[in-house]
């Protein structure tokens, strides 16, 4: 009985998946193999920063949260151009299905370069739909001109588990930053070397009374390598570093609220 010849399809992935795990065990530089944020406490827990080569997922705590959520991945982005020696040649790639942009806006040149990412190193995609968007992102992840992939997502059907395991290889095959921002917290299981939770936090204003700081409070709410936990971070925009910050004091409870005031049914309406 004679024997069919291989599936050429087969064959392809097959190659595929043993160059990118020989990829994946190339020896990287001790202090490039991760992102440091700058903050010793919440470096230490992710294992001495965001691991490079990998795929990580920023989500807004709430809705309202979207645009701190950008924020942070666009400071991350910034911060690894600047930061990360081999990334200095390399540029960041944005890609925004057409959905993500309709619901969310666009990037904003201006905004952008005030950040402290330049134009000039970032490349803006705009793809139709999410499964392009998916499929983008993991053609360019394997790309090593390019130092950070940011993908935008407003729809998670996209992204189920099989797709981001291919996002996942790519990353590694590439040995960038892969970003993946979901306009959703919703997700469910994810092989991402971590997920960041970011929600909106008020800043101190400057030393004349003007903007602060942009601050957020991210937390570390999924890591493969470590503990979670919390913490206050602002932007320095000039010097592109992180820096933790201090925290706001609260108003004190009112001691003469009504006697109907239930803190255990508010939190439930809240929620």
């Amino acid at each position: 009985m004679a024997v069919p010849p291989p599936d050429p399809g087969e064959i392809l992935r097959a190659l595929r998946s043993r160059v990118a795990a020989l990829e994946a065990h190339r020896p990287v530089p001790a202090d490039e193999a991760a992102l440091a944020l700058g903050v010793p406490a919440l470096d230490r827990v992710l294992g001495g920063g965001l691991m490079l080569g990998a795929l990580h997922e920023i989500v807004p705590a709430a809705a309202f949260d979207l645009a701190a959520a950008a924020g942070m991945a666009l400071a991350l982005a910034a911060h690894a151009l600047r930061t990360v020696r081999r990334f200095a040649r390399r540029e960041v790639l944005w890609i925004q299905p057409d959905l993500a942009g309709f619901e969310a806006g666009r990037l904003y040149g201006p905004g952008l370069e005030a950040l402290g990412l330049p134009l000039l190193r970032l490349i803006d995609l705009r793809v139709a739909s999410e499964r392009d968007g998916a499929f983008a992102m993991e053609e360019a992840l394997q790309c090593r001109a390019l130092a950070v992939v940011v993908g935008e997502f407003f729809d998670d059907r996209a992204l189920d588990l099989v797709a981001l395991r291919r996002l996942s290889l790519a990353a590694a095959t590439g040995g960038g930053l892969g970003l993946v921002l979901r306009h959703r917290a919703d997700a469910l299981a994810s092989p991402a070397a971590t997920r960041l939770e970011i929600a909106a936090a008020p800043s101190r204003p400057d030393a004349f009374g003007g903007l602060g700081r942009p601050t957020v409070l991210l937390s570390v709410v999924r890591n493969r390598h470590g503990p979670t936990g919390r913490w206050l971070l602002s932007w320095d925009h000039h010097e592109h570093v992180f820096v933790e910050a201090p925290s706001l004091a609260v108003a004190v409870p009112a001691v003469d609220r009504p006697d109907s005031w239930d803190d255990a049914k508010v939190g439930r309406r809240a929620g």
